[in-house]
């Protein structure tokens, strides 16, 4: 079981890293990087190959400690409410951050923010992490027909809002610049 764990690493790591990078702010998707070698270690013997792959398995394992790190962070926030503005840490705005669509940018980030979660964090998973409907059916819990016809959805609804948003591309260009 050692080299298959070490094979996962080797072939899963790059991935796993930049999954944790696009949704977290600099310098903390090494040290979440490591939990999530931690966990999956210790939790190796429960990947069953008869449920999927195990790239999928390793993003569940890093969802789930993605996730662990907000709720830690959501709670250290929570006791500075009395020095700080009450804003909850927003999982998107490292999201939002690293976009590379500038003519897009706005309307991409709304769109996307409109979204359900559920949706949205399954269209992330399949466009950005290269997972297949599948394989993000596992990542998040839910059946494959069930990720199926919410990819579907989801890209639905950002066609939608995308082509909802009447401008041009050089329209939106010259908008951004003059910001």
């Amino acid at each position: 079981m050692g080299n298959w764990f070490e094979a996962q690493v080797e072939e899963h790591g790059a991935s796993i890293h930049a999954y944790l990078a696009r949704r977290t702010v600099s310098g903390v998707a090494d040290d979440l990087l490591g939990d999530v070698w931690v966990a999956a270690y210790s939790a190796r013997s429960s990947y069953d190959p008869s449920l999927g792959s195990a790239r999928a398995w390793l993003f569940g394992v890093a969802r789930h400690v993605l996730h662990g790190y907000y709720r830690k962070e959501y709670r250290k926030q929570r006791l500075r409410v009395r020095r700080l503005v009450d804003r909850p840490i927003d999982e998107t705005a490292a999201v939002d951050a690293r976009l590379d669509a500038a003519a897009l940018g706005p309307a991409l980030r709304t769109a996307l923010r409109e979204l359900p979660a559920a949706e949205r964090e399954l269209l992330l998973l399949v466009a950005w992490e290269n997972l297949t409907p599948s394989d993000a059916a596992q990542v998040l819990g839910i059946p494959a027909g069930t990720a199926r016809s919410r990819l579907y959805r989801a890209r639905q609804r950002m066609d939608e809002r995308l082509a909802g948003s009447g401008q041009t591309q050089d329209e939106r260009t010259r908008q951004e610049a003059e910001r």
